[in-house]
């Protein structure tokens, strides 16, 4: 009657749809699990490319002198050196060195610290512990000094292959001296080949992305300490001899952004790791020599980053051959083809576990953003473009 519009019935509010019911609702919805099988596009595949490429030729440097050496017994510990090479692809040019560089120091530091641990043979509990306080650890350096892919999950692999008995104070000191010296070799062979990462990203300028306040990855590296501790105190208890698996998994699900990228990963995590098992599992059938695992390594790690942006499943059905390889290398006494069953079962256990303290401990603005993806009537609009493909 004065002009104006009556008012409309408004929508349910999205307090209303942020409940963890209704987050597990969204995130179980039809189409975010389509979404999970979608191959994303890979603007930015050469530099992933050439990642990969720096890093399989540390290893095709390294792993022929170790076999050949006084320190055989140290090929498996040169793998872990040469995926520093991974990091800082996107980086700006000034930075990508100094990126690698400091990679290199995690993942010798990853090696010695745990090393040391299992010299003191502090009790297992306490050992788990400090893997799970790692993965939240390594969490927060790598998101906060923008390492990039592949994320706390290269580091928190070499805390567990340290996690092997040790004897002495030497043999702490050659597991550091192999990683290191790996380490430092992929570090030269990056700064040689700089040049070409920079020549391969002309035309798609380094962006950098903001980092969240410290707050909220304090937050993160919390919930992310909770479902690792919880993963692998859960594996130990049932009798599995990697409890790093489980506390991986965990940490691949509950390091995502966002919750729908949570769900994805739990998705892709596990497929992948089911088909990459079964691949690890005919090989170390075979019993290869040390020289076709070393073969198998670096066209797994090139081939690897090749596909690592497109799906995140398809990349694990490389990682996981990958990983139990370098596993059957550096601990060939506990190693064999019955490792790829348990890797599927600690995979699916650290999953689950870290899903549901995803969800359980998200905050509201972390729902709130879940709940936009889905419109009132339930239908879910397209993830792809809300970083399911992303590194």
């Amino acid at each position: 009657m004065n002009g104006r519009k009556p008012l409309q019935p408004q929508p349910r509010s999205l307090q209303e749809a942020t409940g963890r019911l209704d987050a597990l609702r969204h995130l179980t919805h039809a189409d975010q699990l389509r979404a999970s099988l979608r191959l994303a596009r890979q603007p930015r595949l050469r530099p992933s490319a050439l990642a990969g490429l720096q890093a399989a030729l540390a290893m095709a440097i390294a792993l022929p002198l170790f076999h050949l050496s006084p320190w055989s017994h140290l090929t498996g510990y040169a793998p872990l050196g040469a995926l520093a090479a991974l990091f800082g692809r996107f980086a700006a040019p000034q930075r990508r060195n100094l990126i690698v560089f400091l990679a290199a120091l995690c993942q010798t530091s990853a090696v010695v610290v745990m090393s040391l641990v299992s010299l003191l043979a502090v009790p297992t509990e306490f050992q788990l512990g400090l893997l799970a306080f790692s993965c939240g650890l390594f969490y927060f350096i790598t998101v906060s000094g923008d390492f990039g892919p592949p994320g706390a999950l290269i580091f928190v692999f070499a805390v567990g292959a340290a996690m092997a008995p040790v004897d002495s104070l030497h043999q702490v000191i050659e597991r550091g001296v192999a990683t290191g010296t790996v380490a430092l070799l992929a570090v030269l062979i990056c700064a040689a080949t700089e040049g070409l990462r920079r020549a391969a990203t002309l035309t798609r300028p380094h962006s950098h992305e903001a980092a969240r306040p410290v707050a909220q990855r304090m937050l993160a590296s919390g919930r992310i300490v909770v479902a690792a501790g919880i993963a692998a105190h859960l594996s130990h208890a049932l009798g599995a001899r990697f409890p790093t698996w489980a506390a991986m998994g965990s940490l691949a699900v509950t390091q995502g952004t966002h919750l729908h990228i949570t769900m994805h990963r739990a998705l892709q995590r596990t497929a992948g790791t089911a088909v990459g098992a079964l691949a690890a599992w005919v090989s170390l059938t075979q019993e290869p020599s040390v020289w076709s695992l070393s073969a198998l390594l670096i066209l797994l790690q090139f081939t690897t980053e090749g596909v690592v942006c497109a799906n995140y499943g398809v990349a694990q059905m490389l990682v996981t051959p990958m990983a139990l390889l370098m596993t059957s290398l550096a601990v060939p006494a506990a190693a064999g083809a019955e490792m790829a069953a348990e890797r599927v079962l600690d995979t699916l256990l650290g999953v689950s576990v870290g899903f549901a303290i995803a969800v359980l401990l998200s905050s509201l603005d972390e729902r709130r953003a879940l709940a936009r993806l889905h419109p009132r009537s339930g239908e879910a609009r397209d993830c792809s473009s809300s970083g399911v493909g992303r590194c």
